[in-house]
C-alpha cells in the first residue's frame, strides 16, 4: 500500500490549524508574560487562562488525530473565554459600570501601561483571542474551491 505523495488539507483542517496557532500563541504569551516578565495576572485573567490553556490539547490532539471531534469540547470552552474576555474588555473601557475590582482586589491591575503588548491592553487581545477561535471553530464546513 503506497501512501498519497501529497495530501492537500481541507478547509476545515485549516481552520483547525489556525484556531490551535492562536490558543497556542496565546497560552504562550501569557506564560511569557507571567514567568519571563514576572507580571502576575489578576483574578479575571486567571479565569481566562483556565479557559484558554486546555484548548491547546484538545484541538491539537483533534488535528493530529485527523478526527475532528473538538467542537464539542473546544466551542464550550471558548465561550467561556469569550464571556469573560467580553466582560473584562468591558470593564476596562468603563462600559460595565464598575471599577476595574477584580484586577485590584487579589492581583495587578490590567489598567496600568505596563499591561500592554503591542501597544493593545491585554483584556482587548483576550477577547480578540477567543472570537477569532470561535470563529475558526464556528465557520460551516464547505468545499475547497
Amino acid at each position: 500500500m503506497t501512501k498519497p505523495e501529497s495530501q492537500a488539507l481541507s478547509r476545515e483542517d485549516i481552520l483547525l490549524l489556525a484556531a490551535f496557532l492562536i490558543a497556542l500563541a496565546a497560552t504562550l504569551g501569557a506564560l511569557f508574560i507571567g514567568e519571563v516578565m514576572g507580571q502576575m495576572p489578576c483574578t479575571l485573567c486567571w479565569y481566562q487562562r483556565i479557559a484558554m490553556f486546555p484548548l491547546v490539547p484538545i484541538l491539537g490532539l483533534s488535528m493530529w488525530r485527523g478526527d475532528g471531534v473538538a467542537r464539542p469540547y473546544a466551542v464550550p470552552l471558548t465561550l467561556a473565554g469569550l464571556a469573560l474576555a467580553g466582560w473584562h474588555a468591558g470593564l476596562y473601557l468603563g462600559i460595565v459600570p464598575e471599577a476595574i475590582v477584580p484586577c485590584t482586589a487579589d492581583g495587578p491591575s490590567c489598567s496600568g501601561p505596563s499591561q500592554m503588548i503591542f501597544g493593545l491592553p491585554i483584556p482587548y487581545l483576550s477577547l480578540a483571542a477567543f472570537a477569532a477561535i470561535l470563529t475558526c471553530l464556528l465557520v460551516p464546513k464547505g468545499n475547497q474551491t
